[in-house]
């Protein structure tokens, strides 16, 4: 197999576990459609949609919804949440770099946390506005590098492999330059607002503990290094709370995120 595609299974493998995270991540969900105008009997395609946490709140408000994400057990619990919902969403399983859609389907392309981690944004801007009519509306929320979990990346990547070539860092799409760059001339009205994610938790400490035993990406990064360095697991977590303790107030850690908005010409 292709390093490109290696790393794909690695993912797949690593954001097994994530909804147990879908809890906090939905409360996000109706920004990112408020900001994107979505509306009623609208076509829309959520994008690295995992348990499918955009997707079903734009469906509940009416919307026509599809929603594609790389690792089988995400979309498996979609399916789950909109029978439980009893709304209806198409999930499929797809790759964001090559999505199984015809070309202008949707009137709103979406994404939560979620295409940021295709490995190269070249490749997901081009199926993203491929499978957008023109005149729709594109819009996502990220993670900026200079903030708390952007900087968290950070952090898990010194003690990770290095990725193969060409792989970008998600936290760029955080970046407002680095976003009017990647969608460049094919959109108008580039727009960008900043949102909380707000994280209850009773300390830095409980913080750590809560993402190394359910955020996928720290549990395999943590297992591995106990296994190989105990010293460099032990390193990384005292910086993942020294990091978390500078956001952290009240019981709540502060998660700023992007949200970016632009319609295709």
């Amino acid at each position: 197999m292709d390093p490109i595609g290696q790393f794909k299974e690695n993912q797949k493998a690593a954001w097994s576990t994530f909804s147990l995270l879908e809890h906090i991540t939905g409360a996000c969900a109706p920004r990112l459609i408020k900001f994107a105008n979505v509306t009623t009997g609208s076509k829309v395609l959520d994008v690295g949609c995992g348990t499918g946490v955009v997707a079903l709140t734009a469906a509940r408000l009416g919307a026509q919804v599809t929603g594609v994400d790389l690792t089988p057990e995400l979309i498996a619990h979609a399916k789950e949440n909109a029978a439980l919902m009893r709304v209806e969403v198409d999930f499929q399983q797809a790759d964001a770099e090559e999505i199984p859609l015809p070309d202008g389907k949707f009137d709103f392309v979406l994404s939560q946390f979620g295409h940021m981690f295709a490995p190269r944004p070249e490749a997901v801007v081009r199926e993203m506005l491929r499978v957008l009519k023109p005149g729709g509306v594109i819009a996502f929320s990220t993670w900026p590098p200079e903030l708390y979990v952007g900087r968290s990346f950070a952090i898990m990547g010194k003690y990770s492999p290095p990725p193969p070539p060409g792989v970008s860092p998600p936290a760029q799409w955080g970046d407002p330059q680095i976003v009017r760059e990647r969608l460049g001339a094919a959109v108008k009205d580039l727009a960008f607002t900043r949102e909380r994610m707000s994280f209850q938790i009773l300390s830095p400490q409980h913080h750590r503990q809560f993402m190394e035993k359910n955020f996928g990406p720290a549990t395999k990064l943590l297992t591995s290094l106990d296994a190989s360095d105990p010293a460099k697991g032990a390193a990384l977590r005292r910086e993942m709370e020294d990091l978390a303790s500078v956001y952290f107030e009240d019981n709540v850690l502060k998660q700023d995120f992007l949200i970016s908005r632009a319609v295709k010409l």
